[in-house]
């Protein structure tokens, strides 16, 4: 061994030896950091607040359907309206499903999505339409009066989920509160058109309950837009039909109606409110909608014209006393 080689082993280990620490170093805090990320903590209660902000903006966007809808059966037929709003409201899903090249979903999720088709995509629109060629909004708004209680019943069958006896009270306090003053406002009158409307309450919230489900286990937006890519041909089908049976005018109410109900209610809406029933759980979500009722009857004043009477800001001082509690109740 030459003196060289003597003088330069120990350089050579101690410059193994800081590769080695430093790698050791470098572990450490990648591991670090991967458990300060998934550690549980405060990013908990901000998630349940995300949840309930986004399940509100599907509230709020689900609101103006019936006013749109309003809107756009002054230019199209019932059939009409409805076939052409899903045709729009899916080309829209599956220009960004094919944009983000987001997969084919899973065999196990085909029936859930078929539920939701059936309930939310299809269902609900078209019956709730049906209705409102000789309903008016005030009183199609029961619907969506007792909707959060059957979704949060849907829940507890199709889930498991048991929510507290403080939260069943609450609920059913705003979902009378919300049903009195609906009945009111629209003079206590049964018409043949709340066939339609019990018939869409069921199937909605089925398709609700069963969305949510799904959100959990893929993103919500991805839950609506397979669902209505799935509904496109059925969709086409029926709008080719129905325009030859049904007569159309494009008017500013009637595009601005069918545009709305296509892209804010049916696709943005059902994003938003899917993503928060999956963040906050579709019981807790479900009660937010006692507040759509109003919304609907507010903006059915700018809209459409319509009175409102004092009762308003009564009932709707009780609902919203109604969701803090829900809100706050454990399942």
């Amino acid at each position: 061994m030459t003196a060289q080689d003597s003088a330069t082993r120990p350089s050579r280990i101690a410059v193994a030896e800081v590769a080695s620490s430093t790698t050791r170093t470098a572990a450490a805090e990648a591991a670090g950091s991967r458990r300060t990320t998934t550690s549980p903590g405060p990013a908990g209660h901000g998630s349940r607040r995300a949840g309930t902000v986004l399940a509100a903006l599907g509230v709020t966007a689900f609101s103006l359907t019936f006013p749109s809808t309003a809107w756009g059966l002054e230019g199209f037929g019932p059939w009409t309206f409805v076939a052409l709003r899903v045709v729009l409201s899916a080309v829209i899903a599956g220009g960004a499903l094919l944009a983000l090249r987001v997969p084919f979903p899973a065999r196990r999720h085909w029936a859930g999505l078929a539920v939701v088709v059936a309930g939310v995509v299809v269902g609900f629109p078209l019956l709730t339409t049906l209705a409102l060629q000789t309903s008016t909004t005030a009183h199609a708004a029961v619907v969506v009066g007792l909707l959060p209680l059957t979704t949060a019943v849907f829940s507890a069958l199709r889930t498991g989920a048991r929510p507290s006896r403080m939260f069943w009270a609450a609920a059913l306090a705003g979902a009378a509160a919300v049903i009195a003053f609906t009945v009111q406002q629209s003079g206590g009158a049964l018409t043949t058109a709340d066939l339609y409307l019990f018939g869409a309450l069921l199937i909605c919230a089925a398709g609700y309950t069963e969305g949510g489900r799904l959100a959990r286990e893929m993103p919500g937006w991805q839950v609506v837009g397979w669902a209505l890519v799935l509904c496109l041909p059925l969709a086409v089908a029926g709008a080719a039909v129905a325009l030859q049976y049904e007569s159309f005018e494009l008017t500013g109410h009637s595009t601005a109606g069918l545009l709305y109900a296509a892209i804010g209610s049916q696709f943005l809406g059902l994003v938003v409110w899917y993503r928060g029933m999956a963040m906050i759980g579709v019981p807790k979500a479900s009660q937010l909608q006692l507040a759509q009722p109003l919304l609907t009857l507010v903006w059915s004043v700018f809209l459409l014209g319509e009175h409102l009477t004092i009762a308003a800001p009564l009932t709707a001082a009780a609902v919203l006393v109604c969701i803090a509690v829900t809100q706050r109740a454990r399942g």
